[in-house]
């Protein structure tokens, strides 16, 4: 009897050690990043502050190297934009006209030639402003769960599983700050990187990957970017309904790693209702998805550790941050539909496709005479309009042609 006792004591103590491995860490990671007490963590803000301080203190306890420009933190100063349009201009010096965001470094040296980024945006929407997709008229905090707590803490799982092994590269964990508000952070990285951009092997970015679905349905953008993506990803699949995109280019951080001819691959989940809405919680994330996926990209860098260098390859872009054209059409577009048109994901309230009765799940073939066979096509065709200007817009709606007018 006393001997079982001792082994039921030495089997709680063994589950004990390893529920506080620093691996088992994602759920409390989010949790701490969710907390109303860092309401929403607006760039610039004290709550953007406080999960700065929380991720330095996690790269701290993982045995981590800052890499920063003062210690783990790469401040930077900014003028907010005068309008959605406008560039940001960036300023040395802080002043009453700007604003502070911070990016968080962490580094690995294995001594290395190389050096593979990882990173993940930790900024979100504070109380919504223009971002916010939410209609109440009361102002509430955006903890931004899946965007992107989830992308942060399956960085931070990374970095506690890359701490001792795959030793051919060197590592860079970064947390972007300013994405939500024109992908700030990453932009002011590469033009002060805080090492040599051309030892860069390759960029892995995570933004929303925190509600996999029951079809376990994964976004995988830039794989053009490199020859191998396609071949390794596909190889090391363990079960998950891939999406793969060839453009380096699209509406998260990875784009600025791109720009600078670095290969990247950029990890999603695709949209969903709670999508900059103040309902984006903790206790809606796929948990389990999570771990999987930090497994997954594992495994990916584990099979290109003793590999060469990768050669990038600039690719067909197929969206554009911000766009660039005057017009919107209301929509969020589902990125993980992989047939022709464009499929809708979420439809706000009182825009054009919502005043010309355009619903959740109707697929875009044609907006005026451009025929719609992807996202390239849509951005496309949104440039040729003004606003105040009408056209006709042909969705699929339970397999039938379905023609609107939309009045932009």
């Amino acid at each position: 009897m006393k001997k079982i006792s001792l082994l039921v004591i030495f089997i709680s103590l063994f589950g004990c050690k390893e529920a506080l491995k620093p691996e088992n860490k994602i759920k409390e990671d989010v949790a701490f990043l969710t907390d109303d007490k860092l309401e929403g963590r607006q760039t610039g803000s004290e709550g953007e502050k406080l999960a700065a301080d929380y991720i330095v203190e996690r790269f701290k306890k993982l045995g981590l190297s800052p890499k920063g420009t003062e210690g783990y933190l790469q401040p930077f100063n900014f003028v907010p934009k005068a309008h959605p349009h406008a560039k940001v201009t960036y300023r040395e010096i802080n002043s009453d006209s700007t604003i502070t965001g911070t990016n968080v470094l962490a580094y690995i040296d294995n001594k290395a030639e190389n050096t593979i980024i990882i990173g993940a945006h930790y900024d979100h929407l504070g109380y919504g402003g223009e971002g916010s997709l939410y209609r109440g008229e009361e102002k509430l905090i955006h903890n931004g769960a899946d965007d992107n707590a989830s992308g942060v803490s399956v960085m931070l799982n990374l970095a506690s599983k890359l701490r001792n092994t795959n030793t051919s590269n060197n590592y860079l964990f970064m947390a972007f700050s300013g994405e939500e508000i024109g992908l700030l952070g990453s932009n002011f990285f590469v033009k002060n990187a805080t090492l040599e951009l051309e030892n860069v092997n390759y960029m892995i970015n995570m933004d929303m990957v925190g509600k996999l679905k029951e079809d376990k349905s994964l976004a995988v953008y830039g794989t053009g970017t490199a020859a191998v993506w396609t071949k390794t990803i596909d190889s090391l699949n363990t079960g998950f309904k891939l999406i793969k995109k060839e453009s380096g280019v699209g509406p998260s951080d990875h784009t600025s790693f791109y720009l600078s001819d670095i290969p990247v691959l950029h990890f999603f989940t695709g949209q969903h209702k709670d999508y900059h809405k103040p309902t984006d919680d903790a206790e809606l994330l796929n948990y389990e998805g999570m771990y999987a996926i930090s497994d997954y990209l594992f495994k990916i860098i584990s099979d290109l550790d003793n590999k060469e260098k990768l050669v990038f390859k600039k690719t067909k872009n197929e969206t554009r941050k911000g766009g660039g054209f005057k017009v919107t059409l209301g929509v969020i577009p589902d990125y993980l539909f992989d047939g022709k048109g464009l499929r809708i994901d979420g439809v706000t309230d009182d825009k054009p496709a919502h005043k010309a009765g355009i619903v959740k799940g109707d697929i875009v073939i044609k907006m005026g005479d451009i025929k719609v066979e992807g996202m390239m096509d849509y951005v496309k065709s949104l440039s040729k309009f003004e606003k105040g200007a009408t056209t006709k817009v042909i969705v699929l709606r339970d397999g039938k042609e379905i023609e609107v007018t939309v009045t932009f």
